[in-house]
């Protein structure tokens, strides 16, 4: 699935990206380390995985989108 970067804290690894439908989800640290990023830009396109559902839903890898 695609998004966009959002937020993102350096400090903490952890941030949000904004769904095609603009619902922000958030990522922890887990889910950006599982990706091998260094940094993450607000405005980025990137690909992420999610589990779950609604309010279950959860992100698992935050990776940048490449064509």
């Amino acid at each position: 699935m695609q998004a966009t970067a959002y937020t993102y804290d350096s400090e903490t690894r952890t941030g949000s990206v904004l769904l095609d439908d603009g619902t922000p989800v958030p990522f922890d640290a887990p889910a950006f380390d599982a990706g091998g990023l260094r940094l993450l830009r607000p405005g980025q396109r990137v690909r992420i995985e999610v589990t779950g559902e609604g309010e279950q839903r959860r992100i698992t890898l935050v990776t940048l989108q490449t064509f």
